[in-house]
């Protein structure tokens, strides 16, 4: 389990910060210099150089959305260019992209993320320019909550694999449904009827609170407090759940750490953004102490669940049920081991999870519950000590990367293995980048006592 450090505070990160946005400058450059555009959005790293490999054009907006945090944290123009000339001329068809739940990812990166820093004064107001990005993000929250299938409580916002899918990584995409609502749009379906965001988001939380998320009790009493399926299979027949399953982890019993830090992190912010709507609103579906109950209990789990089964330094293998983690040893009482001969680690569900247990820990530091609080914020920081440094922060002048030993889809062998070794090591990705940037610009934002970083400072 993870050897959380008590005494470390935001401030000692101050030095590895700086070299952090350093590095995450040149790689951006890098990256614009170098990549051809016309294969795709880059997604993976292959021999330090970024390619493309995937299901859908799901990191594009990790890539432009990059380069604003990278202003957002240094204030070089030339980032912001970067990013506002390629959310213009390329992430258009992102916004109404009818086939993904991604566009929580692609979206709010880009358009969020400029929207935020004018309504913040980070850069100039312009009446028409913010009309813009209003537009494009209440369009692309409604066509996300369009991808529904109801269930005998509720419903879900289904997968690329279907109405029958539940993921549990699209509750980090309900941000958009919320800002969305925020903003004040709704969705309209047959004969106009008029479809409210927030009932459409704080469903499908429920549910992955519910389907994706597993407490040892009820239901699964066989099982453990904490532990997540990636997907959760419906019969959309009659909205009857079926069974656990998994497309980029192990089996669907056992926890593919990615996923895991996707409800980690998505759970935490959307407590968050409770604290922003009203009694009256939240009355509508079920009121504050269900809904904020519903999610504390998940976000509580799924941090206790990594925080157990993760190694010392907070860096996961890429699955907690992985067939040969055992050939590790005592994998959990020792770091991470990056290198090793048996299973892949996964950086990036640090990055994503680090953030997590942060934003958890401030939540409930500031509900006055100071045990639970120091542990999951501590956590959060003892993690970002081991990923912004060797062997895990890349250095190399060459490499296009961010964030070393990030892993993709082990169970297709989409991952590349460097010669002479058996397992992949040594690459990023584009979404352990960006999440390793904006983990670092939310520490970094409290640091210097800045505005809070929030996804729905766009709507505010």
């Amino acid at each position: 389990m993870i050897n959380i450090d008590y005494q470390i505070n935001s401030e000692d990160l101050k030095n590895k910060l700086a070299l952090f946005w350093e590095l995450s400058g040149e790689k951006i450059r890098l990256i614009d210099k170098n990549y051809d555009a016309v294969k795709g959005s880059p997604v993976f790293t292959v021999n330090g150089r970024y390619s493309t490999r995937g299901w859908t054009e799901w990191t594009q907006g990790f890539q432009f959305g990059s380069a604003i945090l990278q202003f957002d944290a240094t204030g070089e123009n030339y980032f912001l260019e970067y990013g506002k000339k390629n959310t213009l001329e390329k992430m258009a068809p992102h916004i109404s992209h009818i086939g993904v739940h991604d566009h929580g990812f692609n979206n709010l990166s880009t358009y969020g993320n400029l929207l935020r820093l004018m309504k913040e004064g980070k850069t100039r107001f312009n009446e028409w320019e913010k009309n813009f990005y209003e537009l494009a993000i209440k369009i692309s929250g409604a066509v996300q909550a369009c991808r529904w299938t109801k269930t005998k409580d509720g419903g879900f916002i289904y997968s690329f694999n279907g109405p029958h899918s539940l993921f549990v990584d699209t509750i980090r995409s309900c941000r958009i449904v919320m800002v969305s609502h925020q903003l004040g749009h709704l969705l309209q379906g047959e004969n106009d009827i008029k479809i409210p965001l927030l009932g459409r988001a704080l469903q499908h939380i429920a549910a992955t609170a519910s389907y994706s998320v597993y407490y040892g009790e009820g239901r699964d009493s066989y099982d453990v407090w904490g532990r997540t399926a990636h997907e959760s299979i419906f019969n959309t027949n009659d909205g009857n759940f079926r069974c656990p399953n998994s497309q980029q982890g192990y089996t669907g019993f056992s926890t593919w750490t990615r996923g895991l830090a996707w409800a980690m992190c998505g759970f935490a912010e959307e407590l968050e953004f409770l604290d922003q709507v009203s009694d009256l609103e939240l009355d509508t579906w079920g009121g504050r102490e269900k809904n904020t109950g519903m999610m504390l209990k998940a976000a509580k789990a799924t941090c206790d669940f990594y925080i157990e089964n993760t190694p010392t330094d907070g860096i996961p293998y890429w699955d907690t049920g992985a067939p040969n983690l055992h050939k590790l040893g005592d994998y959990l009482e020792k770091p991470a081991d990056p290198y090793n001969t048996w299973e892949p680690v996964d950086s990036s569900a640090a990055a994503i999870g680090a953030q997590g247990l942060l934003r958890l820990g401030r939540y409930l530091l500031g509900k006055g519950d100071t045990k639970n609080g120091e542990k999951y914020w501590q956590a959060g920081l003892t993690i970002i000590n081991t990923l912004f440094e060797s062997p895990y922060l890349s250095t190399g002048p060459c490499h296009q990367g961010l964030i070393l030993h990030s892993i993709y889809h082990q169970p297709n062998g989409w991952d590349n293995i460097p010669e002479g070794k058996k397992v992949a090591s040594g690459e990023s990705s584009m979404w352990g980048d960006y999440h390793a940037r904006e983990v670092a610009l939310y520490l970094q934002r409290i640091i210097n006592n800045e505005k809070y970083y929030t996804f729905f400072n766009c709507a505010v």
